[in-house]
């Protein structure tokens, strides 16, 4: 993501270097990550998948994916160097690319077509624009290539400001962002409820504190309280409702469109 697409204060670099930590411990990214792997599993069994990870981050999707489908091939594609770094110590046999969508590379070149199943692991909440970025990444898939998107719904924290978030998502308005970055829809899901939502009721409940927390470096997963609570809601997370009009966590599957 560049400049002519998140804000200059973004700086994924320390973003990863920060939270790198407290993200592999946080429960909602374990509950993405399961959900995800589950969908990939059924519809990606076979050595003949390229799985591409847009905004890969750490590695931690890459990592979990490539314990279940071993026999698959892997890229993780993101703008932090640091996150790249850590991805490659994480999965040394899957290719981690530094890249800017919206500047790509001789690197990626080779990878025109390539991925048969793709992910975009909130991501899209950190965009301008999010019609332009999906387009952008559109040349690496094939024709006919499926992708998962997730995105937060529900209302925004003072942590996710913090971090970035341009805005939250809806089934409607992620399925109208697919659809015109040229994407067909085959199914969106609101996932979550209740204890995710519980969950971001209580960052939300946090606000500025949060936020203060993490600035002064008191909080970042490494306290044993955060640790406990953070056990809680994964245990909790399991009773979570499959999909109702209710969950804060948006999901879409759509496939890329013939041209």
């Amino acid at each position: 993501m560049s400049d002519s697409t998140t804000a200059k204060h973004d700086d994924w670099d320390t973003h990863w270097d920060r939270y790198a930590e407290a993200a592999t411990l946080n429960p909602a990214q374990r509950m993405r990550h399961e959900y995800v792997s589950d969908w990939l599993v059924k519809v990606a069994p076979n050595k003949e998948a390229h799985i591409l990870d847009i905004g890969s981050g750490q590695g931690d999707m890459v990592r979990l994916l490539h314990l279940l489908l071993p026999d698959a091939q892997f890229m993780g594609i993101e703008l932090s160097e640091s996150g790249v770094e850590i991805s490659k110590r994480k999965v040394p046999s899957a290719k981690f690319l530094v890249a800017d969508l919206f500047h790509p590379g001789a690197d990626l070149l080779p990878y025109t077509g390539w991925a048969t199943h793709a992910v975009c692991s909130e991501v899209l909440e950190h965009v301008d624009d999010p019609v332009a970025f999906l387009r952008q990444a559109q040349p690496y898939l094939a024709q006919g290539a499926r992708i998962m998107v997730t995105v937060p719904g529900g209302p925004m924290s003072a942590f996710d400001r913090h971090i970035g978030h341009r805005q939250h998502f809806t089934r409607e308005s992620i399925a109208r962002v697919l659809s015109a970055a040229g994407f067909q829809i085959e199914e969106t899901h609101s996932i979550g409820f209740p204890f995710f939502n519980l969950y971001r009721l209580t960052v939300i409940a946090r606000g500025e504190k949060l936020v203060d927390d993490i600035r002064s470096g008191s909080t970042a997963g490494h306290s044993g309280l955060a640790k406990f609570v953070m056990k809680v809601f994964r245990f909790l997370f399991r009773f979570n409702l499959p999909s109702t009009p209710f969950g804060w966590q948006v999901v879409a599957i759509a496939r890329k469109a013939s041209p």
